[in-house]
C-alpha cells in the first residue's frame, strides 16, 4: 500500500456518529476567512471521495478540512492511509451504523478510534467531554495534545449562557481568559457542540476570536438538517430528513419542543443500518418522544413501528400515534393536521426519502392559503 500523504499544513479530519458534516462546515466557514482551503463537499465522506479530494490539494491551500465517514470497521483507517490528519475531531460515539460493527457501542468506539491510532501521533485531538460513550475511545499511544469541549462537564472549551434566538442559538465561551459571545444560525443545543469543536480547532490554529465569531455567524447549514420553513398561518416545517440515528432523532425532538409554540407533530421514519439494535433503538426514540412536547406522532417504515410502540408503552396517547403503511397514507393524515400554529418535524434516514413529505407539507400549506 502507498504511504499516506503527509502535509505540513493543517489537515483536519472530522468523524463521529452525528454532527460530522455540520462541524466540518463550521470549521470551513471560519478557516476560509484566513486561507484558501480544500474541504470535503456536502457529505461526500467515503474513502473513494477522500482519494479524489486529495488530488485537488495544491501549495496554494492553507488548510485541508476533511469529513471521514464509515460504514464499518477499517474505513477510517483507510481514510488516514490516503492522507494523514494532524488535527482529529471525534464529535461523539453513538448508534449510527451500529449494525455494521457488531451491534454494540464498544464496536462503534473501536471503529472511531482508528482516527486516533492512524492520525499523526503528535497532533491535536478534540473530544466531547459530555458524551459518556466517548470515554470508550482508545487514546493509548497518542502522544499529542487532547482538548475536550463541553457544556455540562468541565472542558477546555466550555459553552455557557446558552440562548435560543429567532434564527438560531447564542452562547458564551472563554478564550484565553476573556469571555466572548458566539452565534450560530441553526437551532438545537446539539449544534452548540459542533460549534465548540469549530471554536476549539480554529483557536488552536491561532484564528482570532473575531474571525471565529464571523465564520460561525455566516455558516451555511447543510441541506435537510434542521432547515426551518416558516409557512403561512403560523405553520412551520422542520426538515431534518437527511439522516437519522437515535441520538440525532432525540436532538431533533428537543428542537421541536423548543421552537414549536402551538401544536407539535413529530413525523418519524425508520432509522436504517441499526442491525440487532433496531428494535431497541426505535423504542428508545418512542419513549423519548413520549416525554417531550409532542402532540401527535406519525411513523413510517418497517422499523419505525417500534417508535410508536415505545411511545404508547410510555404513556403517549394511542389515539394520537399512528403508524402508516405507505407514504400516501401518511400524507393524507398529515393534510388533516395542517392547521394554524402547527409545527411539523420530519426526520428519518436518507433512504426513506422523507424529503418528499417536507415538500408535500409545503405544497399543501400553499394550497390551503390560496383557498382561504
Amino acid at each position: 500500500m502507498n504511504r499516506p500523504l503527509v502535509l505540513r499544513k493543517p489537515v483536519i479530519a472530522i468523524t463521529g456518529s452525528a454532527g460530522k458534516t455540520t462541524t466540518k462546515e463550521m470549521i470551513g466557514s471560519v478557516l476560509r476567512r484566513r486561507w484558501r482551503i480544500v474541504k470535503t463537499p456536502y457529505n461526500q465522506n467515503t474513502v473513494p471521495y477522500t482519494r479524489k479530494l486529495v488530488k485537488k490539494i495544491t501549495a496554494a491551500h492553507g488548510a485541508v478540512v476533511l469529513e471521514f465517514g464509515m460504514l464499518r470497521a477499517g474505513h477510517i483507517r483507510k481514510h488516514c492511509q490516503i492522507i494523514q490528519p494532524n488535527y482529529g475531531v471525534i464529535t461523539n460515539v453513538g448508534t449510527a451504523h451500529i449494525g455494521n460493527v457488531g451491534g454494540t457501542i464498544a464496536g462503534v468506539a473501536r471503529a472511531k478510534s482508528e482516527l486516533i491510532r492512524f492520525m499523526r501521533r503528535t497532533g491535536k485531538l478534540f473530544l466531547n467531554a459530555d458524551d459518556p460513550h466517548s470515554r470508550l475511545l482508545s487514546t493509548g499511544g497518542f502522544r499529542g495534545r487532547i482538548f475536550r469541549i463541553g457544556v455540562k462537564e468541565h472542558a477546555d472549551y466550555q459553552a455557557y449562557n446558552i440562548r435560543y434566538r429567532e434564527n438560531g442559538m447564542s452562547f458564551d465561551v472563554k478564550l484565553d481568559g476573556t469571555e466572548y459571545t458566539f452565534s450560530i444560525p441553526v437551532p438545537g443545543e446539539h449544534n452548540i457542540y459542533n460549534a465548540l469543536f469549530a471554536i476549539a480547532v480554529c483557536h488552536q490554529l491561532n484564528c482570532s476570536p473575531g474571525t471565529i465569531q464571523l465564520g460561525l455567524r455566516s455558516f451555511r447549514r447543510p441541506k435537510s438538517r434542521l432547515t426551518m420553513y416558516r409557512l403561512s398561518r403560523g405553520i412551520k416545517v422542520i426538515d431534518d430528513s437527511y439522516s437519522a440515528n437515535p441520538s440525532a432523532v432525540k436532538a431533533a425532538l428537543d428542537v421541536l419542543a423548543k421552537v414549536g409554540t402551538g401544536t407539535n407533530v413529530a413525523v418519524l421514519g425508520s432509522m436504517l443500518e441499526m442491525g440487532n439494535y433496531a428494535v431497541k433503538g426505535h423504542k428508545l426514540v418512542g419513549r423519548y418522544a413520549a416525554q417531550k412536547k409532542v402532540d401527535y406522532l406519525y411513523t413510517l417504515g418497517k422499523s419505525a413501528r417500534y417508535i410508536k410502540r415505545g411511545a404508547t408503552q410510555s404513556g403517549f396517547p394511542q389515539e394520537r400515534a399512528v403508524h402508516c403503511a405507505t407514504k400516501a397514507q401518511l400524507h393524507r393524515l398529515l393534510r388533516r393536521r395542517l392547521r394554524p400554529n402547527t409545527t411539523f418535524l420530519v426526520k428519518a434516514s436518507h433512504k426513506m426519502k422523507m424529503k418528499e413529505t417536507v415538500q408535500y407539507l409545503r405544497r399543501a400549506s400553499t394550497r390551503l392559503s390560496s383557498s382561504d
